[in-house]
């Protein structure tokens, strides 16, 4: 697949998944929440620059400082957004100004290893960035299905209202204020 493609099929994953990080989505709806990080896999797995051939092994340890970064960011991402049950005991989810954060810091975390890729002049792909935001994407949603207990079907980890499975006790009230629980 092109360059151009690739770059393509990045951006629209990552606009998609900003846009829909700040709207608050049903958690456990969706039993294929892997299915676009197995895509992405699949896609980076397929090209041949994953690996610098010239420069094997600053190459593999750019690729693991890569995939430890987005899963260090999609645990983050995952710890930070705010979950919660509806009445009915649907799990709900949304991110928070500290989701953003996690964001920008595994950002410029990555631009920082590219930088030193750069400097190693070792050849970086758009196949390192896909496996990357795959690994981030398939942490996060796994995460916080079992924040909502959505794993296990039984509700652990997910109250009856705003109060518990939540990021931060003060933005647990403002929830509950703006929903009219309280």
């Amino acid at each position: 697949m092109s360059g151009l493609t690739n770059a393509l099929v990045i951006c629209a994953v990552v606009v998609l998944v900003v846009v829909r990080q700040f709207k608050a989505q049903q958690i456990g709806t969706d039993r294929r929440w892997w299915l676009i990080p197995a895509v992405l896999v699949f896609m980076a797995v397929r090209e041949p620059d994953l690996i610098d051939p010239h420069h094997r092994t600053a190459s593999v340890t750019l690729l693991a400082a890569e995939l430890l970064v987005a899963l260090a960011m999609g645990a983050g991402w995952a710890r930070t957004s705010h979950v919660w049950s509806d009445q009915d005991g649907t799990a709900w989810s949304k991110g928070t100004r500290a989701t953003a954060m996690v964001w920008v810091v595994g950002i410029a975390l990555r631009a920082g290893l590219y930088g030193i890729g750069s400097l190693l002049q070792v050849r970086q792909g758009s196949a390192t960035l896909m496996l990357a935001l795959a690994a981030t994407l398939l942490v996060r949603g796994g995460l916080l299905l079992l924040r909502s207990g959505a794993v296990s079907g039984v509700g652990a980890g997910v109250g009856t209202g705003t109060e518990r499975a939540t990021y931060g006790v003060a933005h647990a009230a403002r929830e509950s204020v703006r929903k009219g629980a309280v």
